[in-house]
């Protein structure tokens, strides 16, 4: 069960500061733990940072500090790029550079268990047919923690229906073959499948894992789920506190009630903006196409304007993959993994491939800070000046929700895409 939660139209910062402290102190009671001498905080990397995560961690950190425990952090990473210096600094505030430490998904990882292929094919209506090996982080795993605390942010997502709770793990600190594996399912189950679902095919199967093999850690989720106010600004709506699947399921009915906006019509052209200090490459910033494609008429247009991108792919051998093949349909790729050895070799950047593709139904148009024409038209996408779409569809002046500009063209703007989902209520269906 959840142990508790707080839920209101804004949720001020000293409100989440005292549930921090709260969780310390029921996480004693709760758990058995006499005193904190070596606990593990884990929140999500710098493209959620919107969110609070990096605060609240530094609150984390702060208390138990001053109760004489030893404190680490590691950044759910998942394969993007490493957090700089500059980048914890900003998103952690005063917690040490020594103290928070790289996941490494390469050679960094151990092995609790497997998924067996029967219960994969069984939650993916027989699509999917493979294991999904569970490699996490070794510095996890295997050291003595009296606590762990996951902190994140519910919120529609592409691969598990809503973000957070255990994906802490089995994303964000997973390994090469657990990445690929569980990317490269939700592709084939289809990314429409998935959005906006409580427990997606994966998630059922990163919760076997957790039920199977995690059952020994001593840990917590805080998790926050967050709304617009009437100012268009984004605010903390509800603060989730607990140890189990429970904890999950009320912080997603919270967001799929708040998160999803439903429209009775496709609509035909939506301008989004994916932030600079949080996105820089196609592979984060993608979450616009992701989390707009259910609700863009077929021959619309999505509008990506990423100031801060600069790259396709978080790893070096996954922007090769991107610049090679370009973004393609489900079938496309499909029938290319079956004898291209470089997509075998690294599913969880060919699953991506189909997740950022409109399948050709509508145009994607990207206004990028420092990729070309060439290079944007090459993975076939259109491009757009940043100077010519920042002039036309000033951030300063566009408004969340729908905007006439002054020749007559009517948009809808999304300034945070990544705190959503936008679909048409034909395609939302039952839930």
């Amino acid at each position: 069960m959840t142990w508790f939660s707080h839920e209101d139209t804004r949720i001020d910062r000293a409100t989440i500061e005292d549930l921090v402290e709260q969780t310390l102190t029921e996480a004693q009671d709760r758990l058995g733990i006499t005193a904190y001498k070596s606990v593990l905080l884990l929140p999500p990397d710098i493209t959620r940072a919107h969110a609070g995560v990096g605060w609240i961690t530094e609150q984390f950190y702060q208390l138990l500090e001053g109760q004489g425990a030893d404190v680490h952090v590691i950044p759910t990473l998942g394969q993007h790029v490493p957090h700089t210096r500059e980048d914890n600094r900003w998103m952690f505030g005063s917690i040490p550079e020594d103290k928070i430490h790289v996941h490494d998904w390469k050679d960094g990882v151990t092995n609790v268990g497997t998924v067996p292929a029967e219960f994969v094919r069984e939650q993916t209506g027989g699509a999917v047919d493979w294991e999904i090996p569970i490699d996490l982080n070794t510095m996890t795993v295997t050291e003595d923690w009296d606590l762990i605390i996951n902190i994140g942010h519910v919120v529609p997502h592409e691969v598990l229906g809503f973000a957070n709770h255990n994906k802490n793990y089995f994303i964000g600190l997973g390994g090469k073959r657990l990445l690929g594996a569980s990317h490269m399912a939700s592709a084939v189950y289809g990314i429409e499948n998935n959005l906006g679902n409580l427990i997606a095919p994966v998630r059922h199967c990163f919760n076997y894992a957790e039920d199977h093999f995690l059952q020994d850690l001593k840990d917590v989720y805080f998790q926050v789920v967050m709304d617009y106010d009437d100012d268009g600004r984004l605010v903390h709506t509800g603060v989730f506190v607990g140890d189990d699947l429970e904890t999950y399921l009320d912080a997603a009915r919270a967001s799929k009630a708040q998160n999803i906006t439903a429209f009775d019509e496709p609509v035909d052209k939506i301008v989004a903006v994916m932030q600079a200090d949080e996105f820089r490459a196609t592979w984060v910033a993608n979450k616009a196409v992701y989390r707009t494609r259910m609700a863009i008429a077929d021959g619309g247009e999505l509008l990506v304007i990423a100031p801060g991108v600069e790259r396709f792919g978080e790893q070096p051998e996954v922007d090769e993959l991107i610049r090679k093949y370009g973004y393609l349909s489900q079938s496309e790729v499909l029938e290319l993994y079956k004898t291209q050895a470089d997509m075998q070799d690294i599913p969880h950047g060919t699953a991506h491939l189909v997740h950022g593709s409109s399948e050709g139904r509508f145009t994607i148009t990207y206004a990028p800070g420092a990729l070309t024409r060439e290079e944007i038209e090459s993975v076939g996408y259109s491009y757009m000046s940043l100077e010519d779409a920042l002039e036309r569809y000033n951030p300063e002046v566009m408004k969340d929700g729908w905007n006439e500009m002054p020749d007559g063209e009517r948009v809808f703007y999304i300034s945070t895409p990544s705190a959503g989902l936008w679909a048409t209520k034909e395609k939302l269906g039952d839930r």
